[in-house]
C-alpha cells in the first residue's frame, strides 16, 4: 500500500502536462498543508524557491499565510489536516457579561450549555403564535436587523473577527437583549463569524481580515422571550470574481425560496427552488446543516433542508415561524468537515462557502421577511 497520496502535479506552469505526482513540498507538509505534489525538481523549484528576482512565489505565499506569527498568538491544532488555508488565533478573549437585568434563555444559566426547553418539545409539531407572539418576533427580528447592520458596516481589512464579537456583544446588549449563541451549548461568543472556507458556526478569534476575504456574520438575540436569527456573508475590501459570484448566488437561493412560501407549501419544496439554481452557477448546497424554527425556542420544529429531493415533513400554516438559510459552497462538493473546536465547519476541499439567512413568518396570504432589511444590506 502506497503511504503518499497521488495527486496532478500542482505547478501552473508544469512542463509534462501535470501527471501524477509524489513529490511533496516539505514546508507544506510540516505546516499541515495537505495536496503540495509537484512532478519533479523543475516544477517543485519553480514554484516554491526564492526567485532571484525577489518575486516572490505563488506557492511560497500559501507557506506565509498559514506560518504561526511571532506575537503570542497560536494554533490549538497544529496537527490537523485543514482543507484550505484559514487558521484559527488563539488565545480566545475572556467571555463577555451580559449585564444581570437581562432576561436571558434557560441555556445561558447552564454549565453544560444544554437548552432543556428545546429538548422538552422534540418530537412536537411547529407552534402556531398568536397577535402577541408574532408582534414580540417583530420587535426581536428588528432588533436583530440592527445589530447585523451596524456590525457589518465594521468590516475592514485589518479589523479581527473578535473585534467584530465585542462590536455585536455590545450593540445586543445596548437593546436590553441577551446574544443567542452565547452558551449555546458551549459556543464561547456571541456571534459566528465565517470567513472564506469556513461554511458556518466559526469562532471570532484574532485572526485579522484580509484584503479580499468573505465572512458571514451570524446573528441571533433574545428579547422579551423570543430569539431572531439571521445572516449574511459580505466581501472584505473587494473580492475576487469567483467570491463576489458566490454571494451573488446564495442571495439569490435564499430569495428564490422565499418566495415558494405561503400556507400550504410544502417544507419539502423548498429544496427545490434552492438547488437547481446553486448547480446551474457551479456552486453546492450543504446538507449538514438546515433551516429550523424560532420563536421562543432558538432552534426548534420545523426542519428545512436546503437541497432538493429531501425528506422534511409538514406544510407551512399561517403563524409559524422559520429560518430559511441557505450554506453554498463554490464546485460540487457539499460536504463539510469540523475543526478540533467541534463547532467550525468548512468546505472538504478548501473552496469559499457563503451563506444568507432570514426569519419569516407565515400570513394568511404569503409570508413576511421579519428581519429584511435594506437591498443594500441584504446583497453586499
Amino acid at each position: 500500500m502506497n503511504s503518499a497520496p497521488v495527486v496532478l502535479c500542482q505547478s501552473k506552469n508544469c512542463s509534462q502536462g501535470k501527471p501524477p505526482s509524489r513529490l511533496e513540498c516539505p514546508t507544506c507538509n510540516k505546516l499541515g498543508i495537505r495536496g503540495s505534489f509537484f512532478c519533479g525538481q523543475e516544477c517543485f523549484k519553480a514554484d516554491c524557491e526564492p526567485s532571484p528576482s525577489f518575486i516572490q512565489k505563488n506557492h511560497k505565499l500559501i507557506h506565509d499565510l498559514v506560518r504561526p506569527p511571532n506575537d503570542g498568538t497560536y494554533n490549538p491544532f497544529p496537527s490537523y489536516p485543514f482543507s484550505g488555508t484559514l487558521r484559527p488565533v488563539y488565545p480566545l478573549s475572556p467571555k463577555r457579561e451580559v449585564p444581570a437585568h437581562i432576561p436571558r434563555p434557560d441555556y445561558a444559566l447552564r454549565d453544560d450549555g444544554v437548552p432543556l426547553s428545546e429538548t422538552r418539545t422534540l418530537g412536537d409539531p411547529p407552534r402556531i403564535l398568536d397577535a402577541n407572539e408574532i408582534q414580540k418576533m417583530r420587535t426581536a427580528s428588528r432588533l436583530g436587523r440592527e445589530v447585523l447592520d451596524l456590525a457589518a458596516s465594521h468590516i475592514r481589512p485589518g479589523i479581527t473577527t473578535d473585534e467584530l464579537d465585542a462590536i455585536v456583544h455590545q450593540a445586543t446588549i445596548d437593546r436590553n437583549a441577551y446574544p443567542s449563541p452565547l452558551n449555546y451549548r458551549k459556543f464561547p461568543k456571541s456571534v459566528c463569524t465565517s470567513v472564506n472556507e469556513v461554511i458556518c458556526h466559526g469562532i471570532p478569534d484574532r485572526r485579522k481580515l484580509k484584503e479580499g476575504d468573505i465572512i458571514n456574520l451570524d446573528i441571533s438575540l433574545y428579547y422579551d422571550g423570543f430569539h431572531s436569527d439571521l445572516n449574511a456573508t459580505y466581501p472584505v475590501g473587494k473580492a475576487d470574481e469567483d467570491s463576489a459570484k458566490l454571494i451573488r448566488t446564495t442571495r439569490e437561493c435564499l430569495d428564490a425560496a422565499i418566495k415558494m412560501c405561503k400556507p400550504g407549501a410544502l417544507f419539502r419544496d423548498i429544496g427545490k427552488a434552492i438547488e437547481p439554481f446553486a448547480r446551474a452557477n457551479g456552486c453546492a448546497v450543504v446538507r449538514t446543516y438546515t433551516g429550523h424554527g424560532v420563536n421562543n425556542l432558538f432552534h426548534t420544529a420545523p426542519n428545512i433542508p436546503h437541497y432538493a429531493k429531501n425528506k422534511a415533513v409538514g406544510s407551512m400554516k399561517p403563524g409559524m415561524c422559520f429560518t430559511i438559510e441557505p450554506m453554498i459552497n463554490l464546485g460540487g462538493n457539499w460536504d463539510l468537515i469540523h475543526w478540533g473546536d467541534s463547532w467550525t465547519a468548512t468546505t472538504i476541499d478548501g473552496k469559499r462557502s457563503a451563506q444568507f439567512e432570514e426569519t419569516l413568518l407565515i400570513t394568511e396570504n404569503g409570508v413576511e421577511v421579519l428581519t429584511a432589511g435594506t437591498e443594500s444590506a441584504k446583497s453586499p
